[in-house]
C-alpha cells in the first residue's frame, strides 16, 4: 500500500511538472488562450522589418500595449505593411504617433515601440501609423563600415 501511494504521489509530482513546463512554453511564446476581442486594428508601413514577426510586442515606454497580427506585402507601395492588435483601453494614441521597429538588447528579439505625437485626434481602427522607422540591420551596418574601410 505504501508502494503505490509513493507511485502516485511521483506520478502527479511529474504531471504538475509538465504542466508548469506547457504553461511557461505558452507565456514564453507569446501565445495565450484569451480573445481578442478588446482590442482595435492599426497598421504601418516598413522599408525593411528586418526580423519581425507575427505575435511579436508592441510597447509603449517599456509597456506591452499590443502585438504584431500579420506582416505581408503592400503590391500598391512595395513595403512591408504589419498589422497590429492595440488593446483598447490604450486610445490615447494620436494619429501623428510613430512606431519603431526595436531590438531588445544587441541581438534580441524585435518588436515594436510606439512614440505618441501632439495631435488631439486619435488613432481608430484601421489607421496607419504615417512616421515608421524601419529596423536597424546589424550586417548592413557592418558591410557600410567595411566598405568605408577599404575605399580609404
Amino acid at each position: 500500500m505504501r508502494m503505490r501511494i509513493m507511485e502516485i504521489s511521483v506520478g502527479a509530482f511529474i504531471l504538475a511538472g509538465i504542466m508548469a513546463l506547457v504553461g511557461l512554453a505558452l507565456n514564453v511564446s507569446g501565445l495565450s488562450m484569451s480573445s481578442s476581442d478588446d482590442t482595435y486594428t492599426v497598421y504601418a508601413r516598413f522599408e525593411n522589418i528586418g526580423g519581425l514577426t507575427a505575435r511579436s510586442k508592441v510597447t509603449m515606454s517599456g509597456v506591452l500595449i499590443g502585438h504584431v497580427t500579420n506582416i505581408d506585402l503592400d503590391k500598391d507601395q512595395l513595403v512591408a505593411r504589419v498589422e497590429m492588435e492595440i488593446f483598447n483601453d490604450v486610445d490615447f494614441l494620436s494619429i501623428d504617433s510613430s512606431a519603431s521597429i526595436l531590438t531588445a538588447g544587441l541581438l534580441g528579439e524585435k518588436y515594436i515601440g510606439v512614440s505618441v505625437g501632439f495631435e488631439e485626434e486619435s488613432m481608430q481602427a484601421g489607421d496607419y501609423f504615417e512616421d515608421t522607422q524601419s529596423a536597424l540591420v546589424l550586417e548592413d551596418l557592418v558591410g557600410k563600415f567595411l566598405f568605408n574601410e577599404v575605399s580609404e
